[in-house]
């Protein structure tokens, strides 16, 4: 099973992802690039991008690098930083990235842009622990 397979498999399977309707640029054993497009449902009352949407694109780029390698990777801890807001009708693009693997742990980096401005929005870091078990696709 490549990582491709699994992010597409994961991609079908995960009902918060199909709702933002994320879409899959790239992925590689390590990393994911995913991306949104902003959506009025998804506005907070203040008329930004709801915390709660951004961090769940972070969150599935995370799960999509970190299940990347075929084990299965549960997510143990998250932390976001919000650095901009992002409008209605902007496209963001979720870039996670292997910071360390090991045999039962593994940190990852996620940066969240705006595609047009490349303006960052956030940062996201995460740890997994990595189970025993193969991702079943």
């Amino acid at each position: 099973m490549n990582p491709e397979e699994i992010a597409r498999f994961m991609l079908e399977h995960d009902e918060v992802a199909k709702w933002l309707k994320v879409e899959l640029f790239e992925v590689e054993e390590g990393k994911a690039v995913v991306g949104m497009k902003v959506r009025k449902d998804m506005l907070n009352a203040a008329g930004v991008c709801q915390g709660g949407a951004i961090f769940s694109l972070a969150d599935f780029a995370f799960a999509v690098a970190s299940n990347s390698r075929g084990r299965l990777a549960l997510a143990i801890s998250a932390n976001i930083y919000f650095i901009s807001s992002a409008e209605e009708g902007e496209y963001l693009i979720a870039c996670a990235k292997e910071v360390s693997v090991g045999r039962r742990l593994g940190v990852y980096e996620v940066e969240v842009r705006e595609k047009e401005t490349n303006r960052v929005v956030a940062k996201f870091t995460g740890e997994v622990y990595r189970k025993q078990e193969e991702v079943k696709v």
